[in-house]
């Protein structure tokens, strides 16, 4: 409840200041990371480290897509978008989850190409020891980015930040993968070098894994999909606390990028007056808002209601 007064009190201009912020933190250290961990992977010859890099490259360029996505959603009502442009946050989120499958798919088949050449007497270089410590380094880096970012799109209910932050997550999970099949294949001998390319493989099921449930949460947004049953209750005993209100009913709901939108049927006594009933519709429409913020869209049908 406190978060979402929080919210309440913020602009969209402010809202987006503050995601881009967020983002423009992240994107120094994404870039910083793919480019140590590309060059450290080509000389210290690990696949495994090379993939990791390319994942830190596309947190990079996803970083960019929040920043442009939210600066659209930020935007007000205009003649040509009557609820707003907030669904241009929900299209970022979108473009993030396709990066991450075409990269992850990528990375998934070159680590199979790979693993196949190895089977078939194919010799791998051993990785050279420091990149286990620029693994580490990354691992650590972006789970402390992923607890940051990931706070901060909940106060300020960005879905794009969200999505971000999952992307940060799963780079800090692929450097644990990474750390381990480099280790492994530093110090147990020839024969297990074959655990790099296997770190590889397994950093692309991670993002593939990330890549689904983001592009599921941004898809069910964009197709107007309701709010979950639990806000659904708590909007209808919202209305119930209303004296004068009877049978809340025909409730649906959207999202619209971090607004949510509300619409509602009400049974009145149909011997108030015009004035009154409308008084009535317009406490509903307060408390509401009051819930689940000021830009909170509610339109409410009066219908007439005998207590006979």
């Amino acid at each position: 409840m406190k978060k979402q007064a929080d919210l309440n009190q913020i602009t969209s201009t402010e809202r987006f200041l503050q995601i881009r912020r967020v983002t423009l933190i992240g994107s120094v250290l994404n870039l910083f990371l793919s480019i140590l961990k590309i060059a450290a992977g080509i000389m210290g010859r690990s696949r495994a480290l090379i993939a990791d890099g390319i994942h830190s490259l596309s947190d990079f360029s996803t970083d960019i897509a929040v920043i442009i996505g939210a600066s659209a959603a930020s935007k007000p009502q205009d003649k040509t978008h009557d609820y707003g442009h907030g669904k241009y946050e929900t299209l970022s989120a979108l473009l993030i989850g396709i990066t991450l499958g075409l990269i992850s798919i990528e990375i998934i088949k070159s680590g199979v190409e790979t693993i196949i050449r190895t089977v078939h007497g194919a010799l791998l270089p051993r990785p050279g020891i420091y990149t286990i410590f620029i693994a580490l380094f990354s691992m650590i880096s972006k789970e402390i980015l992923y607890r940051y970012t990931i706070k901060k799109g909940r106060i300020l209910n960005s879905s794009a930040l969200k999505a971000n932050a999952m992307h940060h997550r799963t780079d800090a999970f692929s450097s644990i993968a990474t750390t381990l099949g480099i280790t492994g294949a530093v110090f147990l001998g020839k024969r297990w070098t074959l655990l790099d390319p296997v770190a590889a493989l397994f950093v692309g099921a991670l993002i593939i894994i990330a890549a689904v449930q983001i592009i599921v949460q941004a898809v069910n947004e964009l197709m107007e999909s309701s709010l979950c049953e639990e806000s659904e209750g708590e909007i209808l005993k919202i209305i119930r606390t209303v004296n004068g209100v009877h049978e809340p009913h025909k409730l649906r709901t959207r999202r619209i990028g971090n607004l949510i939108a509300i619409d509602v049927h009400i049974r009145i006594n149909k011997n108030l007056t015009i004035e009154k009933g409308h008084g009535l519709a317009s406490i509903v429409e307060k408390a509401l808002r009051k819930r689940f913020g000021d830009n909170t869209i509610v339109s409410v049908h009066m219908e007439p209601y005998s207590t006979d």
